[in-house]
């Protein structure tokens, strides 16, 4: 990437916020343009306030950022990432998940759709962010310095937001519990196991729970996810377990805290805390875009991942 980082931000609603907060920090980054088509300005910058436009086409003919920013609704992805690949030399990141549409996603694979040059799988990333949390991260570089525990064989995480409260909207919004929070879950165990198939899936109460299983390889074993997601509830709850059972090992995560530890039956091996001083999201969004701006961005960023994630959370499962 250039020493200094051109940005336009396409989309400015709630998680616009934590990308410009993040982005913001960083001393190598300069916001050159937003976009919305729904607001007439876009927001102060660093005591400045950025050209806004009212579509991405409108922003490329005047600007040549290095970094396009898609903080748009998961409908809109695929068409905008297009727009963005072809009519810009940029990387491009896309909010998770990449798509919901599954032949939209095609089209991003396919040479008659889009040329080479625009380079799919060298500048389109995902911004799975629950895979940059500091428990995921502690976790995961716990569980790779101990081969002796051998593999994951049981994952348990269950993913609980209020959006009861906000009725139908949260539908809107969101699709379902599973749509939400099924592509955080998958996202973020890709750094433990390499999932395979979808092998169970139950929504209910219209969608707003979910109830889902996986199979997944883990240092050449077979084991299974079960991924409990649901928004009834009046507060965010989200916490996992990974268990190792060949030697007794099991990983805790609480990912509202952002803490974690492991234990083998009475005895505590490791724990994970943190200074409560950062917000969540941002905790997650610092290491992405440090990553995200280096020469070699974390794999689980990259189009391969986003796809093949893409395609299990949206497997119809077998009986």
């Amino acid at each position: 990437m250039a020493d200094v980082v051109r940005v336009g931000l396409v989309g400015l609603g709630v998680i616009a916020r934590t990308h410009l907060a993040v982005l913001a920090e960083r001393a190598d980054v300069e916001l050159e343009f937003t976009v919305d088509p729904g607001q007439e300005e876009g927001p102060g910058f660093r005591g400045g306030r950025p050209a806004h436009y009212r579509g991405l086409a409108e922003a490329l003919a005047v600007h040549r950022p290095d970094l396009i920013v898609l903080a748009t609704p998961t409908d809109t992805h695929v068409e905008l990432a297009r727009e963005a690949l072809l009519g810009s030399t940029a990387r491009v990141l896309v909010e998770k998940p990449i798509s919901h549409d599954l032949a939209a996603l095609a089209r991003l694979e396919d040479p008659a759709e889009l040329p080479e040059q625009a380079d799919v799988h060298g500048r389109l990333f995902t911004a799975h962010h629950f895979a940059f949390s500091p428990e995921v991260a502690w976790a995961a570089a716990l569980i790779a310095g101990h081969p002796e525990w051998g593999p994951v064989t049981t994952i348990t995480s269950a993913f609980h937001d209020p959006y009861v409260l906000t009725g139908e909207a949260a539908f809107a919004v969101y699709g379902s519990s599973w749509v939400d929070s099924g592509v955080n879950q998958l996202s973020m165990f890709t750094r433990f196991v390499e999932f395979t198939e979808l092998t169970g899936a139950r929504l209910t109460d219209g969608g707003a729970t979910a109830w889902c299983t996986a199979e997944f390889r883990s240092r050449g074993a077979t084991g299974t996810a079960r991924l409990r997601s649901s928004w009834l509830t009046g507060i965010s709850s989200k916490g996992s377990c990974l268990a190792l059972a060949g030697s007794g090992v099991e990983v805790w995560l609480d990912h509202t805290a952002m803490t974690g530890f492991a234990a083998r039956g009475g005895e505590l091996l490791d724990a994970f805390g943190n200074d409560g001083r950062t917000d969540r999201k941002v905790a997650h969004y610092r290491p992405l875009y440090a990553s995200l701006l280096s020469d070699r961005p974390d794999p689980v960023l990259g189009f391969e991942a986003a796809a093949r994630i893409a395609r299990i959370h949206h497997a119809v499962p077998r009986d």
